[in-house]
């Protein structure tokens, strides 16, 4: 451990020593904690640490990296494989591709990175490989064969991921999506869009779009949207996303942009939403307290920015978005103490609306049997009935 101090600390006298060890002698043992250290390291320590081994390879020992490949971690795959390659140019190829064939997922996640760096015209071969990889259940594995083939612009798994879209089956719904922002597929977003609509996995869709698309470039396209994923992604926090998430995702730069944008209906839900959620994380030491300080410090930031606003402006507002056809409406109805307004919403068609509204309205203490009866009378599904009657 001392030398993994060493390597992540800050004296130069002292990690690049370690580093060039660690290549020179093929240390899979320093190695190997090193990446155990993946989960509590930040990101710039990691990004520092692949520069100083990057820095220690040479022509004479850069094949060394390839004891390496049993113990994958994405902090360090790229650097591998940029090393890998720019010492060997394609000459490597046969025996990464040897590797890939044979080798644990590990390996073949790895080769596969090093496959990003190729002269893409020598991989046909490997193909419908990269296909099945890419729909392995080891994700870095699964990520890296995505990223191959959408550099190789293969319509094929594409095409295969599009079809998923169309199941039955949110999972595998959720699963094409999670392809297609890994091919950076742009051009299926509105499809994504309006499956995260409708789906029961809304907030794990909404979670994967900001890697498909920036969040300003959403803005530009699509402010309805955009604000729509940020209620599904704010909601998804903590059961879905970590708190750390508001630090991934800079939401406190996001938060920013849209109080900065005109207020509308929409933007005064997802505000709304936002200044609960902060509030409950950052006074609930519970949902903190295995947080590191950067993310502890951004739930206060966030928490200071939205309790500034007025709350009764936003409240106020919410009512625009009070009609079964809002996508916001399941957002703003948790924020509405009108109860004649909740009661109009019983003669939705949906009726997953409806029981929303009862239960509202349970918690508020005011569920009567007349109401019960009145949502009734809108609801066939046997399911929502039964839930309906025992409330």
């Amino acid at each position: 451990m001392d030398l993994i101090k060493k390597l992540t600390g800050k004296n130069p006298s002292e990690y690049e020593p370690v580093a060039q060890s660690l290549v020179n002698n093929s240390d899979k043992e320093l190695f190997a904690s090193l990446v155990k250290q993946d989960d509590f390291l930040f990101g710039f320590i990691k990004d520092n640490v692949a520069r100083r081994i990057q820095k220690a390879c040479n022509k004479n020992n850069y094949l060394n990296l390839l004891e390496f490949f049993d113990y994958y971690s994405p902090s360090y795959d790229t650097m591998i494989a940029e090393v890998l390659h720019t010492f060997s140019g394609d000459e490597l190829l046969p025996t990464i591709k040897e590797i890939y064939l044979n080798g644990n997922d590990s390996n073949k996640a790895y080769a596969v990175k090093y496959f990003s760096f190729v002269n893409k015209d020598l991989l046909g071969d490997i193909v419908p490989l990269l296909r099945q990889t890419a729909l392995s259940n080891f994700e870095p594995l699964s990520v890296n064969s995505i990223e191959v083939l959408s550099q190789l612009n293969d319509q094929e798994s594409k095409n295969e991921a599009l079809r998923r879209l169309e199941s039955d089956d949110d999972f595998t719904k959720f699963e094409g999506v999670k392809f297609l922002v890994n091919y950076q597929a742009k051009d299926a977003l509105n499809k994504i869009l309006d499956i995260m609509k409708h789906s029961s996995l809304s907030e794990n869709i909404a979670c994967q779009i900001p890697f498909l698309i920036p969040f300003d470039e959403l803005v530009e396209n699509n402010q309805e949207s955009a604000l729509l994923v940020l209620c599904y992604m704010v909601n998804a926090i903590p059961e879905i996303l970590p708190p750390s998430a508001a630090f991934d995702y800079d939401l406190c730069s996001v938060f920013e942009r849209v109080i900065n944008m005109p207020l509308t209906s929409s933007s005064a839900v997802l505000l709304r939403l936002a200044k609960e959620k902060f509030n409950e994380l950052g006074s609930n030491e519970e949902y903190l307290f295995d947080c590191d300080r950067n993310t502890k410090e951004e739930i206060k930031k966030i928490n200071t920015l939205l309790s500034k606003i007025n709350t009764k402006k936003l409240d106020s507002l919410l009512y625009d978005e009070l009609f079964e056809e809002s996508d916001f409406v399941f957002f703003a109805l948790d924020f509405v103490d009108e109860i004649e307004e909740l009661e109009t919403l019983l003669d939705s068609e949906n009726p997953t609306l409806i029981l929303k509204v009862l239960t509202i309205l349970k918690e508020k203490g005011v569920l009567s049997s007349r109401t019960k009866e009145l949502a009734l009378q809108n609801v066939s599904k046997p399911e929502i009935r039964e839930i309906i009657e025992v409330l």
